[in-house]
């Protein structure tokens, strides 16, 4: 029978499918990107073992440990794994390297698929991923998407991935739409390391002689932070500045953040920090508008007393070439004009 193949990070591509076998709970904390979740221990059975080894004895704590994890693997292969043809090449890990990726890896090993274990586990994924962070965005040109509010950026990204660009969509990464009203519904951020390892997938995906299109984004993405050097990257790269009349952005942002028409009271309660920066009487008067539903109205005005102002002396000031940018000017923000003003970009 073979033995498992250790390997690096730098190897991933070379499998079918990438196992981590660590705990429902690290899992959802961060994974490399395109893994499966096959615990050989549960958050419940890892904290009992873990509970065990500090308070009794490590002998009384791998015995148990054992047991389940054996139990554990068996059910896997009985389940995620009984269809898989001998040809199957999976990669596994888990935290460091040890234990747990050991015994599934030598199970799977002994059933005659060719396995491959990462060296140093998944904490040795992540301090590749840190490092490579600081290094790949400058072997990038980007081009940054730049325009007021509800100009359109994310869609004119996904445009240009239809017709062929290379696209990184940090917000779409992030699971935010980067404002203050930002959240997407029914769906949380993740957890930063877990937005650092998509970032990390992307950028590793693109080709460095073709630009990259990113939307202009600041140092938070909701609760997350932009990875520093590809922010301080995109700031000065070369942009592309998009530009509509203010009624299609009313018109795009009542589109894009329908779910707060039918939840005024939870539309005032985000615009509630801005009370400092704007005062009582134009937070009561935007929060009147929104109790009335005067949709139009309010959106209008969130743009012209907030956004806009906000827009100018930010961006202006933190993306250097964007006095040198190439302007789009649209009359509609709908598809048909985005995908008209795409080549224009590419």
């Amino acid at each position: 029978m073979q033995n498992p193949r250790v390997v690096t990070v730098s190897q991933l591509s070379d499998f079918d499918e990438i196992i981590d076998v660590r705990s429902p709970a690290e899992f959802a904390e961060d994974h490399i990107p395109g893994a499966i979740n096959a615990p050989v221990l549960d958050n419940e059975q890892r904290a009992e073992v873990g509970t065990l080894y500090t308070q009794e004895s490590p002998f009384i704590a791998k015995k148990l440990g054992a047991a389940l994890i054996a139990r554990n693997i068996a059910q896997h292969i009985e389940s995620l794994f009984s269809d898989k043809p001998k040809q199957w090449k999976p990669l596994v890990y888990c935290w460091r390297g040890g234990q747990r990726s050991g015994a599934m890896a030598h199970i799977l090993a002994q059933v005659g698929w060719s396995v491959g274990k990462l060296e140093g586990g998944y904490k040795n994924y992540r301090r590749q991923v840190r490092s490579d962070l600081d290094t790949l965005p400058n072997n990038l040109q980007f081009r940054v998407i730049c325009g007021p509010t509800g100009s359109g950026k994310s869609r004119f990204l996904h445009v240009l991935h239809e017709q062929g660009a290379q696209v990184l969509d940090l917000e779409a990464l992030a699971q935010h739409r980067g404002s203050l009203l930002g959240d997407l519904p029914d769906e949380p951020q993740p957890a930063q390391k877990m937005f650092e390892s998509r970032v990390w997938h992307a950028l590793h995906r693109f080709d460095v002689t073709r630009p990259v299109f990113v939307e202009a984004e600041s140092k938070k993405i909701g609760i997350l932070g932009t990875p520093e050097t590809l922010l301080e990257r995109m700031r000065h790269s070369d942009c592309l500045l998009l530009e509509a009349p203010v009624a299609a952005r009313v018109q795009l942002l009542m589109e894009d953040y329908r779910h707060f028409l039918g939840d005024p009271a939870l539309l005032i309660r985000r615009l509630t920090p801005l009370l400092p920066l704007h005062g009582r009487q134009v937070l009561d008067h935007w929060q009147a508008l929104a109790q009335q539903g005067d949709w139009s109205t309010l959106v209008e005005k969130l743009l012209t007393e907030h956004y806009d102002p906000a827009y100018q002396r930010s961006t202006a000031h933190n993306f250097l070439q964007l006095g040198k940018a190439r302007t789009l000017r649209l009359d509609t923000l709908d598809e048909e004009a985005l995908r008209a003003a795409a080549p224009l970009a590419l």
